[in-house]
């Protein structure tokens, strides 16, 4: 199927089609907190301006021309019947008004990552090759302060400064996890969910932890970095099983 051309007339379809996709998986995943999460994606040079899912519409439901198509400087946003999710604009809108490189935003409670947010100490340690992948990658929030509103999204949005750190520990609340693509952004929310499950099922034995070295660490995140292609094959793998299905996602 080729579903770049199926809506000629609007615009940034392939965006859409991808994003849309990242939604169906993420829900088959389990990794939604009903309809309540949101994931965004800049689709102009400064990143201001941004798709992202309509207000409290499940993510297993979102087809791409279901997709708001929004400008984070531009508060009427929140006006009339197509307005998002107020947590959405707060939380998003702020990313896409101050951090450039954050070009796709996924903001999710996953379970796992969700009870590491939970911890007095939420630190993914480096005890398998998946939680290395974020060795001192990710920034810790740990200053919750209620709903992602406008004030709190531009709280969250400052701590994204260091271009190197692209996952947010959202200390109490879940994780943000931000990319230059669709695919690369999902794949790092995937592989987050997973590392923090391995870590929280570790901690769960009461066991002493075999921790990787820093240099170890370093050294396996760095290869993981540079590897190559992995996050565009995953995505595409995703909406080929979902194209196969009749999925009605690429609508």
């Amino acid at each position: 199927m080729t579903v770049a051309n199926l809506r000629p007339n609007m615009s940034h379809w392939q965006e859409r089609v991808d994003l849309a996709a990242a939604f169906r998986w993420t829900a088959r995943l389990n990794f939604h907190e009903a309809v309540a999460n949101h994931f965004s994606l800049a689709v102009n040079d400064d990143g201001t301006r941004f798709l992202i899912n309509p207000n409290q519409m499940h993510f297993s439901r979102i087809r791409a021309s279901d997709l708001l198509d929004l400008d984070a400087n531009d508060p009427t946003a929140m006006e009339g019947p197509d307005a998002p999710d107020p947590t959405a604009w707060g939380l998003h809108g702020a990313l896409h008004r101050r951090v450039p490189h954050a070009r796709c935003a996924m903001h999710v409670h996953s379970i796992h990552a969700t009870v590491l947010s939970t911890l007095a100490d939420s630190r993914l340690l480096p005890i398998d090759q998946n939680t290395a992948t974020f060795f001192d990658r990710y920034v810790i929030d740990e200053h919750y302060g209620g709903l992602a509103f406008e004030e709190e999204g531009e709280r969250c949005a400052a701590l994204f400064s260091d271009p190197k750190k692209k996952v947010m520990i959202m200390g109490n609340h879940g994780i943000m996890v931000i990319g230059e693509t669709v695919a690369e952004t999902f794949n790092r929310m995937y592989y987050f969910e997973r590392a923090a499950e391995t870590y929280i099922r570790a901690l769960q034995t009461g066991q002493k932890l075999r921790v990787l070295s820093d240099e170890i660490a370093e050294k396996t995140a760095s290869e993981l970095d540079d590897y190559p292609g992995q996050d565009h094959r995953h995505l595409a793998e995703l909406k080929a099983i979902l194209d196969s299905e009749g999925s009605t996602y690429a609508q």
